[in-house]
C-alpha cells in the first residue's frame, strides 16, 4: 500500500472507533476505505472485522461503568451471540464468493437503514423502565440471528444489538448501550478467531487500523454526550448508502 493508502486507513480506523461508540456503524466506514484502496469486497469484509475487535475493546473500557448488575444478561446473550457469530463466519466461508458478492450491497443498504431509523426505534421502543425481567423468548433468539449477520457481515450490528436490546429488556439505555459494546465483541472475538485461521485476512492492514479502532473506540466512549450524535450517524448513513449503490451498480 501507498503511504497515502496508509494514512487514509489510520483516519478511518479511528473514526470508525469513535463512531462504533458513539453511534454505532463504525464498521461502514472501515469497509469502503478497504474498497477504496483496491481491496476485494470478501477481503475487505474479513480484513475489517478482524480490525474493528480492538475498538470494541476500547468501548468497553469506556463504558464498564454502565456494566454491574448485568451479569445474567451478559452471559445469556453472550453465549448465543457467540454460536450465531461462529455460524456467520462458516457461512461466509463455505458459500461461493458470488454469494457474498450479491448479498453484501443488500446488507450495506439495510445496515445504512437501521442506522438511519436509530432514533425512531428508541422512541417507539420507549424509555424503558428499569427493574422488570428481561423477555428472553424473544431476546436470546434474536442475538443469535444478531450474532449470525455479525459473523457474515457485521456492518452497524450495534444498531441492531440496541435495537433489540431494548426492546426485550427494561433498562436505560445508556447500561444497554454498554451491553452492546460486550456483546459486539465478543462476536468480534469469535470471527477473529475463525477469519484469522481460514479467510483472507490483510494483516498489514490489520496492523494499521486495529491501534486507531482501539483508540477511537476508547475516545469516542469517553466522549460520547459531548459529541453530535446525529452528525456522525447520518455521515455514515450517507456513506452507506453510497457504497451500497455503488456495489448494485458494479
Amino acid at each position: 500500500m501507498s503511504p497515502a493508502s496508509l494514512a487514509f486507513l489510520v483516519i478511518a480506523g479511528f473514526v470508525s472507533g469513535g463512531v462504533n461508540a458513539v453511534a454505532g456503524g463504525g464498521s461502514l466506514i472501515v469497509f469502503p476505505a478497504l474498497l477504496a484502496v483496491g481491496f476485494p469486497p470478501l477481503t475487505a469484509n474479513v480484513t475489517n472485522s478482524v480490525a474493528q475487535w480492538p475498538g470494541y475493546v476500547g468501548v468497553v473500557a469506556g463504558t464498564q461503568q454502565e456494566l454491574p448488575g448485568q451479569g445474567r444478561r451478559l452471559v445469556l446473550t453472550g453465549v448465543v451471540s457467540a454460536v450465531g457469530s461462529a455460524v456467520g463466519c462458516l457461512l461466509l466461508l463455505v458459500l461461493p464468493g458470488a454469494v457474498f458478492d450479491a448479498v453484501v450491497p443488500v446488507l450495506v443498504l439495510l445496515a445504512s437503514a437501521l442506522l438511519a431509523l436509530q432514533p425512531s426505534i428508541r422512541r417507539w421502543v420507549g424509555a424503558p423502565a428499569e427493574g422488570g425481567p428481561d423477555r428472553n423468548a424473544v431476546l436470546l433468539p434474536a442475538m443469535f440471528l444478531a450474532g449470525v449477520y455479525g459473523g457474515y457481515f457485521g456492518g452497524a450490528l450495534g444498531v441492531i444489538l440496541v435495537a433489540t436490546l431494548a426492546l426485550c429488556t427494561h433498562d436505560r439505555l445508556v447500561r444497554l448501550n454498554a451491553t452492546k459494546g460486550v456483546l459486539s465483541l465478543i462476536v468480534a472475538t469469535v470471527t477473529v478467531v475463525i477469519f484469522a485461521v481460514g479467510a483472507p485476512v490483510v494483516w498489514t492492514a490489520v496492523a494499521v487500523l486495529a491501534p486507531m479502532t482501539l483508540l477511537g473506540g476508547y475516545v469516542g466512549a469517553r466522549l460520547a454526550r459531548r459529541l453530535s450524535e446525529n452528525v456522525l450517524r447520518w455521515s455514515v448513513v450517507v456513506l452507506g448508502v453510497a457504497v451500497g449503490g455503488y456495489l448494485l451498480l458494479t
